[in-house]
């Protein structure tokens, strides 16, 4: 009898050691179709094929093998987000979170602080200071208080209120946007260093401008601000920083460009007089004026030459001191502070438009000139030899 040809394979590993289970679960059957001739021809038969793997003692028990027409699924690409933000890194495990919620907590502190700030800026109300309470109102009212003409304790509401915000979405257990999870990181970075910048910016200006005054609010603020650039720089770790560092540097530099852009126009500060009330007094001049301090002076009033100066200041009365009584009185002077130095008192109309940086400022032929001249430097700035004057009067 002739055996029909089998439609049963069995294969077996090509090595000894093969990891397959003594059965494996059979694909699906296949059936094998020749040229259909009928329904009963020899041709017509289906054919089903299985596959059986045979193993050897040893292999028993172990892990089943990948059958050829199964197709293992690579494993998911990690995200942008998860690869650049792992949790060994700063952001997803206990101590990333512990660091989010302080800067929440800081922001949210620091929140209402500059909230209670903007309220005294909109209502023209005093600040409540237990320290240097003089000093306080004087700085919190000064032209340092307002950044390209809006109140700064506003930009400082906006500031810590982003920080809070982003702070508890990235200190969630649970968050609702995941994948926007290296944007806000981002941006929390940034806000925490324009934040630092700016505050260093301001204890320089309190320093020089403020030399000895003290105000207890921008010391606060400062010290929030600091604390949360570091707290933030350590949670993102070196490496991430390095990778941002070009970002971070051109971040600094906009904000102190910016800063002093708006505070280019805001006049000088005696700290002689800062937080003190001092009414206008008209300065007399004592000395008798020289024929070439009486000619320079003419010459420089024909040629709209002004001098721009301040009755508190001792340089100003030194420079008409050397003109002289009748001379000084020639010059196109300027008092910057018709009204005396009192609080929530600015610079003349007049001066604001100047670029002064100390008093006396001198303008001749366009130039902007600070500090006390002598008759030689004056009179070549106004385009005449000191000699001349001297020979024709």
């Amino acid at each position: 009898m002739r055996t029909s040809p089998a439609f049963f394979s069995i294969s077996s590993p090509s090595l000894p050691f093969n990891r397959s289970p003594s059965l494996s679960h059979p694909s699906p059957p296949l059936y094998a179709h020749s040229n259909p001739r009928g329904k009963n021809g020899a041709w017509g038969r289906k054919v089903l094929l299985l596959r059986v793997n045979c193993v050897s003692e040893r292999n028993k028990g172990a892990e089943p093998a990948q059958s050829e027409f199964e197709t293992s699924a690579p494993d998911p690409a990690p995200s942008e987000s998860s690869s650049s933000y792992s949790s060994g890194d700063h952001g997803d495990d206990d101590a990333g979170i512990s660091a989010y919620k302080w800067c929440a907590a800081l922001g949210g502190v620091g929140f209402l602080e500059t909230a209670y700030l903007t309220y005294l800026k909109f209502t023209d109300s005093d600040a409540f200071c237990p320290v240097g309470e003089g000093s306080c109102t004087t700085i919190l009212t000064s032209d340092y208080s307002y950044v390209f003409g809006v109140p700064l304790p506003l930009f400082g509401l906006l500031a810590y209120g982003l920080v809070a915000s982003l702070s508890l979405q990235l200190g969630a257990k649970k968050r609702v946007f995941d994948s926007g999870k290296s944007d806000n990181e981002l941006i929390l970075l940034g806000t925490s260093t324009s934040m630092a910048v700016a505050s260093a910016y301001f204890l320089y200006i309190l320093s020089t401008e403020f030399s000895g005054e003290l105000c207890l609010y921008c010391l606060t603020s400062a010290t929030l601000s600091f604390s949360l650039f570091f707290i933030t720089l350590k949670s993102f770790g070196t490496q991430h920083i390095q990778k941002r560092l070009g970002s971070l540097v051109s971040v600094s530099v906009l904000v102190v460009l910016a800063l002093t852009a708006s505070y280019n126009s805001v006049p000088p500060v005696s700290p002689s007089l800062t937080g003190m009330e001092v009414p206008y007094v008209e300065t007399k001049v004592t000395k008798k004026s020289s024929p070439v301090a009486l000619s320079l002076a003419r010459h420089l009033r024909s040629i709209g030459a002004k001098v721009y100066g301040a009755f508190w200041c001792s340089h100003c009365q030194d420079q008409k001191e050397m003109f002289g009584r009748e001379a000084a009185k020639l010059l196109d002077y300027v008092e910057c502070f018709p009204n005396g130095v009192k609080k929530g008192n600015k610079m003349d109309e007049a001066c604001l438009g100047v670029k002064i940086e100390g008093f006396p400022t001198w303008v001749i032929n366009g130039q902007v000139l600070s500090g006390e001249k002598e008759f030689a430097e004056l009179a070549e700035l106004s385009g005449i030899k000191l000699e001349d004057l001297s020979q024709s009067k």
